[in-house]
């Protein structure tokens, strides 16, 4: 049995070493192939004379490299840290300075993009290379970075053997950065435990087997894309790496690799259904899974026409407490816009603002308690302060209060338990006295059948305090802009109530996403601060 995260693949190794583990394009390597090489990154990290618990960031695109690094540096007893590949040199900058990363993998060509940025890396030592600095601008590189240790990863091959960092189910051995409604990227940190405890807790509703095959779309540096590998290893099944360019081509992944199991965050789901499926895909995936926000109701309807014999499971969590909640399949006609109950090993509190628990069908905070509460924000004990607060009706005899994950997020509990997602506390709009969930107004958005994806905003108004925008992109044949917005209008207006309806609906060729795959409601929000400024009288 795992105690440490880096152990789920040991102990398959061991086990049933010959079972395949990750496959990336042509290349498929078995849990033993997979357990040297994660020993071969242990061993070359350990030579860099890195310490228990230093952190290691690794901003790669997915590729065997960039899981063998992460878990590698967990074998070391060193702490990692995944840098979304997507984010630009400043971006990166800032992660690797405040996590106080001590050693950087990466690609050439990524270091010669962060060159200019690193000299500010003041804890940074050492850079290992997934490949070669080549040709003119290489070299120059390389002199320009003289003061770091350049290592290319065919060394980790000839490094011998090295003794492990002692390290125990309760010490860090990751650092998530996840954004906030304002500044910089938080970093989420993670135990062993955490990380152990969640893929084991996911493995177990989704009844994840060694016969499973999961494709991981989802970038690793988020919660939910990282999970993909440790539920799989957890179970023993195997894991299929994907950067995807077109939803197409996620699908056609479905088909090629056998995908049995398949994660995506609404955003994707809601292009994935615009497009054609082939046969295969639907005699393939045994489930299919959300995350990163709530799924709208014809969506989820429509992946289940698509995919009579999948199981669909709607899911909720939080990079504080990696997963919360789920609902299984069978509740999906009873309850198709409930987020479920709590995971195995979980227990979810609903909590009103006086810290009380709410009654049902009252409104509150959801609040997380047990084995996967995160340890707190890295180097932010004000933020740390601000989330992870004592858990509401404890024993007042316990003389250590137990600390609880607040999440910000306002549900609601039914008489039978089941929970239902209302808004981020930061994202409710508040207009002509109401308070409106954006979520119901995209709802109906959806359930129009006239758009692909929609974003309701509180925008300031004058006479309203914040009036209703819908930013939408149009469904596949759904006629000009103007046509959709006028038919999408008279649609919120038959099925809203009056202060719900939005008052100016746009509607565009695409919505921004942020690095996870969301669509940015901060951006959006950004771009049409001004849309009602006119409106003041």
């Amino acid at each position: 049995m795992a105690d440490l995260l880096h152990e789920l693949i040991a102990t398959r190794a061991a086990g049933d070493g010959d079972q395949p583990a990750l496959l990336y394009r042509a290349t498929s390597l078995t849990y033993a192939q997979l357990w040297a090489e994660v020993e071969c990154a242990a061993n070359g990290l350990l030579a860099t004379g890195i310490n228990a618990g230093d952190r290691v960031a690794v901003y790669l695109p997915k590729q065997i490299e960039t899981a063998t690094a992460l878990f590698g540096a967990a074998a070391a007893g060193a702490c990692f840290v995944p840098v979304n590949p997507l984010l630009k040199p400043r971006q990166v900058n800032y992660i690797l300075q405040h996590s106080q990363a001590r050693v950087l993998v990466t690609s050439a060509q990524r270091l010669q993009l962060l060159a200019d940025e690193l000299a500010e890396c003041d804890q940074l030592k050492t850079i290992l290379l997934v490949d070669e600095l080549t040709g003119e601008r290489g070299e120059a590189v390389a002199r320009q970075l003289a003061d770091f240790t350049i290592i290319n990863w065919p060394q980790l091959r000839t490094t011998p053997p090295q003794t492990p960092h002692r390290r125990i189910d309760s010490d860090r051995v990751a650092i998530l950065y996840t954004s906030g409604s304002t500044g910089n990227p938080k970093g989420v940190v993670l135990s062993h435990r955490n990380m152990v405890a969640g893929a084991r807790s996911v493995a177990q509703y989704l009844e994840n087997t060694p016969g499973d095959r999961l494709l991981a779309v989802l970038p690793l540096s988020f919660d939910a894309g990282l999970s993909q590998l440790t539920t799989a290893f957890s179970a023993g099944a195997s894991v299929v790496l994907m950067d995807y360019l077109l939803p197409r081509d996620v699908l056609k992944a479905v088909q090629r690799y056998q995908v049995t199991g398949l994660a995506a965050v609404p955003p994707l789901w809601n292009q994935l259904i615009q497009q054609d499926w082939p046969p295969a895909v639907a005699e393939n995936l045994r489930y299919v899974t959300n995350t990163g926000g709530a799924m709208p109701v014809a969506t989820t309807r429509e992946l289940r026409q698509r995919l009579p014999n999948t199981r669909v499971f709607l899911m909720y969590g939080l990079t504080e407490a990696f997963r919360s909640t789920y609902l299984p399949p069978e509740q999906l006609d009873l309850r198709p816009q409930s987020i479920g109950k709590a995971i195995p090993n979980a227990e979810i509190l609903v909590v009103n603002e006086a810290g009380e628990l709410c009654a049902p069908n009252e409104p509150g905070e959801l609040v997380h308690r047990g084995a996967l509460v995160a340890l707190g924000y890295w180097n932010d004990a004000e933020k740390t302060a601000e989330r992870f607060k004592p858990c509401p009706a404890q024993d007042a005899a316990l003389p250590l209060p137990e600390l609880a994950v607040w999440s910000g997020d306002q549900v609601v509990k039914d008489e039978e338990g089941y929970l239902y997602f209302v808004s981020r506390k930061d994202d409710m709009i508040k207009t002509s006295g109401y308070r409106v969930s954006p979520t119901e107004v995209e709802e109906i958005a959806y359930n129009s059948g006239l758009v692909a994806g929609a974003a309701a905003l509180g925008l300031a108004h004058g006479l309203l305090g914040q009036a209703i925008a819908l930013v939408v992109t149009p469904g596949q044949g759904t006629g000009e802009h103007d046509t959709v917005a006028a038919e999408l209008l008279a649609y919120c207006q038959r099925e809203l109530p009056n202060f719900m309806v939005p008052s100016r609906i746009v509607v565009r060729d695409t919505l921004p996403h942020n690095q996870n795959g969301k669509i940015d409601r901060r951006a959006l929000g950004a771009e049409y601060a001004t849309l009602f400024e006119d409106t003041s009288a």
